[in-house]
């Protein structure tokens, strides 16, 4: 371990080098930091908080990416992603989320992952303790996944989606139109969620209703260095669910990543996931400072 520098990021110049440093340490419990699609997907999108991006901060040994400090949503969450073999940075990088990171309304906590174990004792020797905790399922490829798609309803082909009609659907699936109101038609944001440097769109499907518009919606990020599926995001309009939409877009994701190479996909911690097969994925531990 030569001299370790650390830099702010700059989303200018730097974000390459922070995809590829996050696709090099992925573990599949994200014992080193999330998955590369998590920080792109986020920095693409138009509900991430750009604001402070400055505060975001890179640790080199010479030219060598060995650590990263970042939020995602809200700004107050850091997370961090570290190289193996410079866990002796831990205590740096968590001093460093408590001073320089923001926080909003002066509130802050820590996102770490189960198997980021000098994190976690870094944090604890700093005075956090664990407030919460969730786990995402994932789903490993060596079992089948085979929900059928219901009468009436059809994927969207290979390379084939609407991206329109997906910014409609997650609009609706995520329930915007309860406080926002109805669609409006806008959906530059989904063109430029599909301009990210890695995006994989060609692999996203839309299952397409009777009426021609997506009923459900299902997002793919192929990790080919990683062999991972990071399915993002997913959801169905409120009118068609409970029909099995969702479970049979996941079949779909299956059968075409499969043969690319995928061992596993991700998924979220809703029980959903855990019915249709789903099982141990990501665990997510909050940590805080109290009276901070």
């Amino acid at each position: 371990m030569g001299k370790i520098a650390a830099s702010p990021f700059r989303v200018l110049a730097d974000h390459m080098e922070i995809y590829r440093f996050m696709a090099e340490v992925y573990q599949r419990d994200w014992g080193n930091g999330p998955a590369a699609p998590f920080w792109e997907y986020a920095l693409a999108s138009d509900w991430m908080d750009k604001s402070f991006l400055h505060r975001c901060r890179i640790w080199r040994d010479g030219e060598k990416t060995v650590g990263f400090c970042f939020y995602e949503d809200p700004v107050s969450d850091v997370l961090f992603s570290l190289r193996p073999g410079y866990e002796a940075l831990a205590r740096e990088m968590i001093a460093y989320a408590g001073k320089g990171m923001p926080c909003a309304g002066g509130c802050q906590r820590l996102v770490l992952f189960g198997g980021q174990a000098a994190l976690i004792q870094a944090a604890k020797q700093a005075g956090y303790i664990q407030t919460g905790a969730k786990e995402d399922l994932m789903f490993d490829f060596g079992q089948p996944l085979d929900f059928p798609l219901p009468e009436g309803f059809r994927f969207t082909g290979i390379g084939g989606l609407d991206t329109a009609k997906a910014v409609e659907c997650c609009w609706k699936g995520f329930g915007h139109e309860k406080g926002e109101g109805p669609w409006n038609g806008i959906c530059e944001s989904g063109f430029a969620l599909a301009a990210a440097p890695h995006a994989t769109f060609e692999y996203a499907l839309g299952v397409e209703g009777p009426d021609g518009r997506y009923a459900c919606y299902a997002g793919m990020w192929w990790v080919p260095e990683n062999s991972l599926a990071y399915m993002e995001p997913l959801c169905t309009v409120p009118e068609y669910r409970g029909r099995g939409l969702a479970r049979a877009a996941l079949s779909e994701l299956y059968r075409r990543m499969k043969p690319l190479g995928a061992t596993h996909m991700t998924g979220g911690s809703h029980p959903f996931y855990k019915k249709i097969g789903y099982g141990p994925g990501t665990v997510w531990t909050y940590w805080e400072q109290p009276g901070k």
